[in-house]
């Protein structure tokens, strides 16, 4: 049985041990129940608790044979530079809490490398549930940098922006990039972009050895829509005109080519290309985001994927 302290234990308190005792110690939840003093119905509902308040997170640490296949696949099949594939939840779950752990250990691969590098992020639910995962670390070599603006259109900071939570996380320089995703028009993007500071940001971004993104649909239920970067006249403009995903908030087409649009000439970031010997690592899973991917794939907008066993067969059952 647990030794009582003076100190009465927080219900999430409660369920941060009884997590540990259960994925750290190995215990069952009888044997739970048992050390906390409590039911075998509280037991269960403590573990749940824990991973549902992120008091655990959870990693495969084992890379499971087919998910390997499948990378070696996607490979070779698309020309990528890295590939990592996460196994699948059951079908018609939200794949966000496969990939993201998966995601943060790539990041966190690349954050331990010794050499000085450039390390450019975007944003969206897919990063930040990705740099959420990430463990403390001290990088004071790097320098981190945002691809596009933090500011939404009612003039608040993104809620999605990513750039301060993994320099906070791991204690690097990081660049943010204060402007909007998209400018109100023309003339306010260039007034923007006429500052130094902002020049010498996106610099950085464009220039960045390894790149993270997520990646947006162009359906109905498109994030630059939920999120209110576009109105729904303007989703129809962008869709009219061949629009099928987008990276940093820059729309493209199914052939994976950047659109001449007004909302896109708009665009305040940096524009995302693996060009030039850089990496660029897209994050992204479902069917949702089928499309945005193999269009992203076929431009080379993005080198490198990490997705799930779902969306990686279905990518290699395309048509070549």
């Amino acid at each position: 049985m647990k030794e009582h302290t003076d100190t009465d234990a927080t219900p999430l308190d409660d369920a941060a041990r009884a997590g540990w005792l259960y994925y750290v110690a190995g215990l069952t939840q009888d044997q739970i129940a048992q050390e906390l003093g409590v039911s075998r119905q509280r037991a269960q509902r403590l573990v749940s608790r824990a991973i549902a308040e992120r008091l655990i997170r959870v990693r495969l640490e084992h890379r499971v044979s087919a998910c390997l296949d499948l990378e070696s696949a996607l490979m070779r099949r698309f020309g990528l530079r890295l590939a990592r594939v996460a196994p699948s939840l059951p079908a018609g779950l939200d794949p966000l809490p496969s990939i993201a752990p998966t995601a943060a250990a790539e990041i966190e691969r690349v954050l331990r490398s010794q050499k000085p590098l450039v390390i450019a992020l975007g944003t969206g639910r897919t990063l930040r549930a990705a740099v959420d995962e990430l463990t403390a670390m001290e990088c004071e070599q790097h320098r981190i940098v945002s691809l596009n603006g933090n500011i939404s259109p009612d003039g608040s900071a993104s809620y999605y922006d990513v750039i301060m939570r993994i320099a906070d996380r791991v204690r690097a320089p990081h660049f943010p990039m204060p402007m909007p995703v998209i400018a109100g028009s023309l003339k306010e993007r260039a007034l923007f972009h006429a500052l130094p500071s902002i020049q010498s940001v996106l610099r950085l971004a464009e220039g960045a050895d390894v790149t993270f993104v997520g990646v947006g649909q162009m359906g109905d239920d498109a994030p630059l829509l939920k999120d209110g970067f576009l109105n729904t006249d303007e989703l129809r403009q962008m869709q009219a005109a061949g629009a099928v995903g987008e990276v940093a908030g820059w729309a493209y087409d199914s052939e994976g080519r950047y659109l001449d649009t007004p909302v896109n000439n708009r665009v305040a970031g940096a524009r995302v290309m693996a060009d030039g010997g850089r990496s660029v690592i897209a994050i992204a899973a479902g069917q949702t985001k089928l499309q945005a991917v193999s269009a992203g794939l076929k431009g080379r907008i993005f080198n490198g994927l990490i997705t799930d066993e779902r969306t990686a067969r279905a990518l290699l059952d395309l048509p070549a």
